[in-house]
C-alpha cells in the first residue's frame, strides 16, 4: 500500500524516540511486530532520505513578437540572422492560406534567402510523419528553420531541427523515457522561428515536441529547452481569421488546462530526485511562483474569451486575447509541467485509430482524431475532483474563475474543502458543455471494456504523471487504481 512522504517520515521519526513522546520520562520498549512495521516503513522511506529534492526552478522561453501584420517581418528576421538556407514548415490546409503566403512573401522580399516549402505535415503527427519530414530536412544544408501553422507544424519543425543536427540519431533516442531513451541535448539546434495559426499549443513558446506513437497506440514526445523557438510571432490575429470554429474550441480547451494543469502540479520542491548536473534539470520542473501567473492569467482569459469564439469566430478581440492565452500557458506550463488530462489523453487519441474511429466535426482530414485538445478535455472534471485535495486553495481559485466571481464570494468560501472537487467536476463540465464538448468518453466511442488498455497506455507517460498531485508524490505507486478510477468517472458525465 502507497504511504505519502510526509507520514512515512512522521513514523520513522517517532520511532527512533528512546523515551515516552509525552512525559519524556523512561525508555518506551517497542514490540517486535511494531518494529517489523516500522522497518518496512524505512524501506519504502529509504529512497526519500537518500533522494534530495529540488531546490531550484529555471525560466525558459521563446523570444515573442505582439502585433498584427508582424507575419510580414519573418523575411527580414531571418536575414537580420544570417540565413543562409531556411527550411519553411506548413501543412497541406494552411500552405493554401493567408498565413504562409504572407510568409513566403516576406522571404521573397530578401535578397539573397533561398528557401525550401515542406507541406506535407499531418495534424497529429505520428512516427511515420516526423520520419519524413526528417529525412527531407536531412537531405538539404538548412541553417534556420520556419514553422507555419498550428501545433503540429511547429513540433514537426522543431524535430527535423534536431535530428539535423543529430543527424546519425535514432528517433527514440531523445524520445521521453520510459517509451524512448530521453537523451540529453547537449549540442546547439539551429534557429526556429514559429508562426502559430491557432491560439492554443503553445508550441512557439516551449521545447516539447509531441508525437503519436502508432506502434503502441499512445503519444508521448521530447521535452528540452534547446527546442524552443527563438522568436514566435505569435499576436497575429490576421492568422487565425481562416480558422475553423472547431479548431479554436479544440485549441482553447488547450490552453485551459495547460494552464490547470501547471497551477495544480506538484510543487517544484516536491520533485525527485534533485538533478546532479543543472543541465539535466528536467523543462516540466513542477509548479513555481513564476509559472503561476502565467498560468493564472491564461485560465482567467480563457474562461471569459473561449466561449465568445466559440459563439462567433469573427470575434476579433476574443480572438487576440486567446493568442495570449495561449502564450501565456505555454510560458506556465513550459516551465511547470502538466499532468493528468494530458497524460490519460495520449491513449484516447492513439487508441482512436484502432478502436472507436471517431472523427470530430470541423476538421479537414479523411482520417479519425480525437483533437488534442478534446482529447485533454474529456477526463477534465474528473482529473479535478481527484487533485482537489492537495492544495484546496488552488482549486477554490479556479472554481471561482470558473464560477465568474472570486474566491472572497460566499458562494465560493463555504465550501468545505472536502467537498470542492465535486463542485469543480460540476463547474468544468458545464463550461465544456456550453462549448458542446463530447461528454466524457462513451461519446467519442469508447467503452468500459477499454478503459484497461486507455490505463496501459496512459502509465508510461511517467514525464507528466510524475508531476500529478496524488501520483507523483506517493511513494510506492505507479497510480494505476487512481487512473483506472479516474476513467471509469469519465466515461459520461
Amino acid at each position: 500500500m502507497a504511504a505519502s512522504r510526509n507520514t512515512i517520515l512522521r513514523l520513522i521519526n517517532a520511532s527512533q524516540s528512546s523515551v515516552c513522546p509525552c512525559h519524556g520520562c523512561r525508555p518506551v520498549v517497542t514490540p517486535t511486530s511494531q518494529l517489523q512495521s516500522i522497518n518496512q516503513l524505512r524501506s519504502f522511506a529509504t529512497p526519500v532520505q537518500a533522494v534530495e529534492k529540488e531546490y531550484a526552478f529555471e525560466v525558459a522561453a521563446s523570444n515573442l513578437r505582439f502585433g498584427d501584420g508582424v507575419t510580414a517581418e519573418v523575411g527580414m528576421d531571418l536575414k537580420n540572422m544570417n540565413a543562409r538556407k531556411v527550411a519553411v514548415f506548413t501543412d497541406p490546409n494552411v500552405s493554401k492560406l493567408r498565413p504562409m503566403k504572407t510568409a513566403i512573401a516576406a522571404l521573397e522580399s530578401q535578397t539573397n534567402l533561398p528557401f525550401e516549402v515542406y507541406d506535407r505535415v499531418v495534424a497529429e503527427p505520428t512516427e511515420d510523419s516526423w520520419r519524413d519530414a526528417i529525412d527531407w530536412a536531412r537531405k538539404h544544408d538548412f541553417s534556420h528553420f520556419l514553422a507555419v501553422g498550428g501545433g503540429s507544424v511547429i513540433d514537426t519543425a522543431k524535430a527535423a531541427n534536431l535530428f539535423s543536427v543529430y543527424k546519425d540519431a535514432d528517433l527514440m533516442d531523445f524520445i521521453n523515457a520510459p517509451v524512448g531513451k530521453g537523451l540529453p541535448i547537449t549540442k546547439a539546434l539551429l534557429p526556429l522561428i514559429a508562426v502559430p495559426t491557432t491560439a492554443g499549443t503553445g508550441s512557439e513558446t516551449t521545447g516539447t515536441a509531441i508525437l503519436d506513437i502508432t506502434s503502441r497506440s499512445f503519444k508521448t514526445g521530447i521535452a528540452n529547452r534547446a527546442m524552443k523557438p527563438v522568436l514566435g510571432h505569435e499576436q497575429d490575429t490576421l492568422n487565425t481569421e481562416s480558422c475553423p470554429t472547431a479548431v479554436h474550441i479544440s485549441a482553447g480547451l488547450d490552453v485551459l488546462f495547460h494552464s490547470m494543469e501547471s497551477y495544480t502540479a506538484i510543487p517544484y520542491t516536491e520533485r525527485t530526485p534533485r538533478p546532479s548536473n543543472p543541465v539535466l534539470r528536467p523543462a516540466y520542473q513542477g509548479s513555481n511562483p513564476v509559472a503561476d501567473i502565467f498560468s493564472l492569467w491564461a485560465l482567467e482569459t480563457t474562461v471569459k474569451y473561449l466561449p465568445r469564439i466559440a459563439k462567433n469566430r469573427d470575434d476579433s478581440e476574443a480572438r487576440k486575447q486567446m493568442l495570449l492565452a495561449s502564450s501565456f500557458a505555454g510560458i506556465g506550463f513550459g516551465n511547470a509541467g502538466v499532468h493528468l488530462c494530458h497524460g490519460m489523453s495520449y491513449p484516447i487519441s492513439g487508441l482512436n485509430k484502432k478502436g472507436p474511429k471517431y472523427k470530430h466535426a470541423g476538421y479537414v482530414t479523411d482520417l479519425p482524431i480525437i483533437p488534442h485538445g478534446i482529447s485533454v478535455a474529456l477526463t477534465g472534471p474528473a482529473v479535478f475532483q481527484f487533485t482537489a485535495p492537495s492544495s484546496p486553495d488552488r482549486h477554490r481559485r479556479a472554481l471561482a474563475i470558473f464560477n465568474g466571481t472570486t474566491v472572497s464570494d460566499p458562494s465560493i468560501t463555504r465550501i468545505p474543502d472536502t467537498e470542492l472537487g465535486a463542485h469543480l467536476y460540476e463547474s468544468i463540465a458545464r463550461f465544456l458543455d456550453g462549448l458542446g464538448v463530447p461528454r466524457g468518453l462513451k461519446a467519442v466511442g469508447y467503452k468500459s471494456s477499454d478503459i484497461e488498455k486507455l490505463v496501459e497506455g496512459t502509465l508510461p507517460q511517467r514525464r507528466v504523471l510524475d508531476l500529478a498531485p496524488g501520483i507523483g508524490d506517493i511513494i510506492g505507486s505507479d497510480g494505476k487504481e487512481h487512473l483506472t478510477k479516474i476513467m471509469e468517472k469519465s466515461l459520461e458525465y
